[in-house]
C-alpha cells in the first residue's frame, strides 16, 4: 500500500474534477485522433452537469479515472435523487496495487455523499474477481441485476451497446 506521507510533495497523487474538453482531448488521443460515441455521450452529460470525470494525477500526469453518472433513463444504475452510478474507472498498469484506486473511489463517493446522493452503484464483468473484491472491500455488497447493456457505453447511433455480461452492484453512502 502506498503511503502518501513518504513521498516527495511533487510525486504525491493528487484527485480533482476535471472538464468535458479535456475528456474528450484524452479519448481523442487513445483512438487515434478520432472521437468515440461514448467520449462524446460523456462529454455532453458532463456540460449538462448530469456526469463528472474525476482524475487522479501524479505530478500532472493522469495515472487514474472514475465517472460519475447522476441520472440515466435505468433507473437502476442512476435516478438523478438518490442514486449515482461509476463507471469507467481505470488506474494505469503500472500504478495498480498501490492503493491509488482506492484513493480515487473513497474520494468519490466522499463527494456523492456530501452532494446528498444515499446510494452509488457500480459494474463489474462476471468472473473479474480483482475489481469485484475492490468493490466489495468499498462496500459494494448488493447485487442489483446483471446487465447485457452499457447504458454509458455508445454505439454510432448513440444507443447502449451490447457488452459482456457484468453485474451492477450498489452500497449504501
Amino acid at each position: 500500500m502506498l503511503n502518501r506521507d513518504s513521498l516527495p510533495a511533487a510525486s504525491r497523487p493528487s484527485i480533482r474534477r476535471a472538464g468535458a474538453e479535456e475528456l474528450l482531448r484524452l479519448w481523442r488521443g487513445r483512438s487515434g485522433g478520432n472521437t468515440p460515441p461514448t467520449a462524446v455521450f460523456f462529454a455532453d452529460h458532463i456540460r449538462h452537469e448530469n456526469a463528472e470525470f474525476w482524475a487522479l494525477e501524479r505530478s500532472g500526469e493522469l495515472i487514474g479515472e472514475l465517472y460519475v453518472f447522476k441520472s440515466l433513463p435505468d433507473r437502476d444504475f442512476a435516478d438523478g435523487r438518490t442514486k449515482a452510478y461509476l463507471c469507467a474507472f481505470l488506474v494505469r498498469e503500472a500504478d495498480r496495487g498501490k492503493g491509488l484506486g482506492s484513493q480515487l473511489l473513497s474520494a468519490v463517493l466522499t463527494r456523492l455523499k456530501a452532494d446528498g446522493f444515499r446510494y452509488a452503484t457500480i459494474g463489474v464483468e462476471k468472473g473479474d474477481e480483482a475489481n469485484l473484491r475492490l468493490y466489495r472491500r468499498h462496500g459494494f455488497s448488493v447485487t442489483i441485476k446483471e446487465c447485457r447493456l452499457d447504458p454509458c457505453f455508445m454505439d454510432e447511433e448513440m444507443r447502449p451497446r451490447a457488452c459482456p455480461c457484468f453485474l451492477l452492484l450498489s452500497k449504501t453512502l
